[in-house]
């Protein structure tokens, strides 16, 4: 920390040529490792990453890039000269620090929902941006961005992209939850319930108050938090707000699956007028949506894991010429950084370096 006798220099000085002073909170967090991986895989331009987070996790190692670095505690002398601030924490530490941030002269990324009902916020995810043709205007001083549930993201890029083929009449679809939608402890509880009732264990029940392990569950016990049901309404909120008017409203169920990571979708379409799954296909294809065609690549949470890429399936009702099924899976951790660091990405090519006085 820098002596009060001794100013620090102001950021533009501390800098190399167009490289941003970064923080990721929640570092320690299955979504900040995420994030700390994409910044490096998309050569964002970074000086300096600061990675903070609670006290369990104070002083662990984690390699961000070529380098490894310690996980400092969360402290408002770190936000000092930052640029962007990952918030990849649980929602109560957003609450408490991205005042603190924003303050210092950082733009704000949230990927713990917990700015999503914030008026400052912006609910975003640039991939729905670039479908919709949306030009993002310049802000000297932009609010918190909440990074969309990957899940809306998915279902909205593959709802307007169907369109180009004609009018969609109706949208159902079911979405298979992972643990890992709950972080490390929702992973770790799922395999803990799977070890206990194969040896014929009491269940371990802290973070789904249910059993999870070889089971399809609509909703958990009542001491688990988030709900799926508010998971549910949260899924449909962030569609509305990136799909825009005329993305068609989806029936949605939301089901938690016995499964450690990745999203699953299985939606149905109907069109007003009868399409070729061909041309479907191709309308689909594109940039973050492979469409396979062989049962050796069909779209699977295995397949998907570690890509930034929506695999999907397409297949003829069987009882509706009209009614096509997509059967998709995708990456929830790798969507969600991928959103976060391409929103970065679009406030950096817009914004001033440093606080705006």
């Amino acid at each position: 920390m820098s002596s009060t006798s001794n100013p620090a220099p102001a950021s533009h000085e501390l800098r190399s040529g167009n490289a941003y002073r970064v923080a990721i909170v929640g570092a320690a967090t299955l979504k900040g490792k995420e994030v700390a991986e994409v910044l490096n895989d998309r050569n964002f331009p970074t000086l300096d990453m600061k990675l903070l987070d609670d006290d369990e996790s104070l002083g662990q190692l984690e390699s961000t890039g070529d380098e490894i670095s310690f996980i400092q505690s969360v402290r408002a002398e770190q936000f000092e000269r930052v640029d962007f601030t990952f918030f990849a924490s649980d929602p109560e530490c957003t609450r408490k620090n991205w005042k603190i941030a924003q303050r210092a002269g950082s733009a704000i990324v949230d990927l713990s929902f917990a700015l999503e009902d914030d008026p400052e916020a912006a609910v975003r995810s640039p991939w729905i941006e670039r479908q919709l043709a949306q030009l993002m205007l310049p802000e000297l001083q932009p609010g918190p961005v909440v990074v969309a549930h990957p899940a809306a993201v998915v279902l909205a890029l593959l709802v307007l992209r169907a369109q180009k083929t004609g009018k969609v009449s109706h949208v159902v679809s079911t979405i298979f939850e992972p643990a890992s939608e709950h972080g490390q402890k929702g992973m770790d509880e799922l395999h803990e319930q799977t070890v206990n009732l194969l040896s014929f264990q009491e269940l371990p029940k802290n973070i789904f108050d249910s059993q999870v392990a070889f089971n399809m569950v609509s909703r958990y016990g009542e001491r688990s938090h988030p709900s799926l049901e508010s998971v549910e309404q949260r899924i449909l909120k962030h569609y509305r707000r990136i799909g825009g008017k005329d993305a068609p409203q989806p029936s949605l169920l939301l089901l938690q699956a016995p499964i450690f990571h990745g999203h699953s979708l299985a939606v149905y379409l109907e069109m007003e007028q009868p399409v070729a799954l061909g041309d479907l296909s191709q309308a689909l294809a594109g940039d973050h949506v492979t469409v396979t065609r062989s049962a050796e690549e069909a779209p699977s949470n295995v397949n998907a894991a570690g890509q930034g890429e929506i695999l999907v399936s397409v297949n003829r009702d069987a009882t509706h010429q009209h009614g096509v099924w997509l059967w998709a899976a995708s990456d929830n951790l790798r969507v969600a950084a991928l959103t976060a660091v391409e929103c970065a990405e679009t406030i950096a090519a817009t914004r001033p370096r440093g606080q705006i006085q």
